[in-house]
């Protein structure tokens, strides 16, 4: 009876040095698993050097006030400021809303552009959408737009979905008026529109 006390004395002795050992291997083995292989997630060194010098922000947003009391707002991706003129910057993926006092709005977004800090003007580049709160959609080649007085010119030709039908036109001009009633829009440069009856 004394032997068979001793050998479940030893087992049990053993069974705690040995049970928490294989807690922990297991454990170790569900941490290391539990990493799976590289995702490709890591950074290049070469990579991180460049993010360092470059100068960027990320989601950059600028706003103001024109002279006849108008809210610009434009968002982008990104900016970087230009080394040759500091006061401009490039910007990718941006949108600009303009609130006019009157309650009308124009929508643009555009692939790439610039603003002008000193000149105050901002210029979209590339393919541009337009669209006004009074139903007008328009696709341009590129826009600048004045903030100062919140006037905006294509830089070319552009196509024009409006509620009366389907517009071309060599170049249009957005401005508010000063009565604060609402944005005017002038097409140039060769107008075609076809009409589509409503109803």
């Amino acid at each position: 009876m004394v032997g068979g006390d001793n050998l479940y004395s030893q087992w049990v002795g053993w069974a705690k040095i040995l049970l928490p050992l294989c807690g922990l291997a297991l454990l170790s083995m569900l941490f290391l698993f539990a990493r799976g292989p590289n995702d490709g997630t890591k950074i290049p060194l070469a990579q991180v050097i460049d993010l360092a010098r470059d100068e960027k922000l990320s989601a950059p947003e600028f706003s103001g006030l024109t002279d006849t009391g108008a809210v610009v707002v434009i968002s982008a991706r990104s900016a970087r400021p230009l080394p040759d003129r500091p006061d401009t910057a490039t910007i990718d993926t941006l949108r600009m809303q303009m609130d006019n006092p009157g309650g009308s709005t124009l929508y643009v977004t555009g692939v790439t552009g610039e603003i002008d800090g000193r000149a105050r003007i901002a210029r979209f580049s590339g393919l541009v959408r337009l669209q006004t709160s009074t139903g007008y959609t328009m696709e341009t080649g590129g826009l600048t737009v004045t903030l100062d007085t919140g006037t905006a010119i294509s830089d070319g030709s552009l196509e024009i979905r409006a509620p009366m039908g389907n517009l071309t036109a060599g170049q249009v001009t957005f401005q508010f008026d000063t009565s604060n009633t609402g944005h005017q829009m002038l097409f140039t440069d060769g107008v075609r529109l076809i009409y589509t009856p409503q109803g």
